[in-house]
């Protein structure tokens, strides 16, 4: 099977189960072309080997050169006049006379252009998406290929008439949720008619990879980690204010921050106004293996989000038995039980917030009960071969009429 995937940007730090899902398909059988719209978020001497060997392998349409682009609409302008015009008049109308809108849908269309321009060029007749929906529901527009959508949320689900899901639903193959909890949101946004389209594919950590270590250390404080965007819907400052919380109740504790985002000097004046200096340490974004040295360091992780698909980062320390605390929000009861995964706490309640980090911290045992039956859970149902082969099986079934 032949098969285009479009990324926003790839590789990505924030996104490597991403590249994990691409490079276990290829293992499966699956012969994949990676588009991404724009070059990795790092230079190249900072990536891993396997992003190095991905982005070797990856066409990013922003550097494809004006050359590139210019011909690439030019054939198609000739070539499918109709269908062309079309498309940019819908980018148009789909912007409700928003000329930001307008402008953003004009720029998806110009980039589906280039996308489809090459599919045809390399005989790929299907596109498959994570965060990049709006340019392949373009592309299927304009050329004759099929196109389908892995929908993470929540930002989709939050503005269902401005991500245009229900259009992209009707337009699509096919449409992934990584939740039962995503697929009720799509299926809220759209026609019951199109429902049969929506499959739930949940996605996977290795947990090979992603191991247990064989202690953990029990000298200094106790480590919290967190490993997140710096964004208001991880809910960061709620964390920092339990963790001041418990330092003024005596505890020693240390909270250490993986990630980067447009909040961190807000976050940084907060810890700095509660006197946490000493307590908190952000680290900005790291390369999984510092990411997996933090997992293996840490007592407990704590992440406080408002808003969340299924956070992949609370698969990885479940699968190295780190107990998690965390918000009973989205679909992440379906990752976790409550008391028996691991614990969950109403969201923007620092009191239980609070509470429940200190109970863990007082109860050992518990910590390790937690930890053990989290990595259980994941290996049952976040499996990355096995979430990974039943994506390839949904491949299978619903693009077996097509020619490539």
């Amino acid at each position: 099977m032949r098969i285009a995937y479009l990324v926003s940007r790839y590789p990505a730090i924030n996104h490597t189960y991403i590249l994990r899902e691409i490079r276990t398909l290829r293992t499966l059988g699956m012969e994949l072309h990676v588009f991404s719209i724009r070059p990795p978020d790092r230079p190249p001497e900072q990536l891993s080997v396997d992003e190095l060997e991905e982005l070797r392998a990856t066409y990013a349409v922003l550097t494809a050169g004006i050359g590139v682009i210019l011909a690439a609409h030019l054939r198609t302008l000739l070539g499918r006049p109709l269908p062309y015009l079309s498309a940019l008049w819908q980018a148009v109308q789909l912007s409700g006379g928003n000329p930001r809108k307008a402008i953003a849908n004009i720029t998806y269309f110009g980039e589906a252009v280039v996308i489809g321009d090459r599919l045809l060029r390399l005989g790929l007749g299907h596109l498959h998406c994570h965060f990049a929906s709006t340019v392949a529901f373009f592309v299927a527009g304009i050329f004759p290929v099929t196109f389908s959508a892995t929908i993470h949320g929540p930002g989709e689900f939050n503005d269902v008439l401005g991500f245009y899901i229900a259009q992209k639903i009707a337009r699509a193959r096919f449409v992934c949720a990584i939740s039962s909890y995503g697929r009720s949101q799509l299926m809220k946004a759209s026609e019951p008619r199109y429902w049969e389209k929506l499959e739930v594919s949940p996605l996977g950590v290795d947990c090979a990879l992603f191991s247990p270590p064989a202690s953990r250390r029990h000298q200094g404080p106790f480590e919290i980690l967190c490993v997140a965007t710096l964004s208001p819907s991880k809910g960061l400052p709620l964390l920092i204010k339990a963790v001041d919380r418990l330092v003024r109740q005596g505890r020693s504790i240390h909270l250490r921050l993986v990630g980067d985002g447009p909040h961190r000097r807000d976050l940084e004046s907060e810890i700095a106004r509660l006197g946490l200096e000493g307590h908190t340490t952000l680290e900005g974004n790291c390369n999984q293996d510092r990411v997996q040295a933090f997992y293996r360091e840490a007592d407990l992780f704590a992440l406080a989000s408002f808003a969340e698909g299924v956070p992949v980062v609370l698969m990885e320390a479940m699968a190295m038995e780190l107990p998690c605390v965390t918000t009973w929000i989205t679909g992440i009861p379906e990752l976790i039980r409550h008391g028996i995964d691991g614990w969950l706490v109403a969201p923007g309640d620092v009191d239980q917030l609070a509470d429940a980090i200190a109970k863990l911290m007082d109860d050992p045992e518990l910590r390790q009960r937690l930890g053990r039956s989290a990595r259980i859970q994941v290996q049952e149902k976040y499996d990355l071969v096995r979430n990974t082969e039943h994506l390839a099986a949904i491949y299978r079934r619903r693009l077996a009429s097509n020619s490539s």
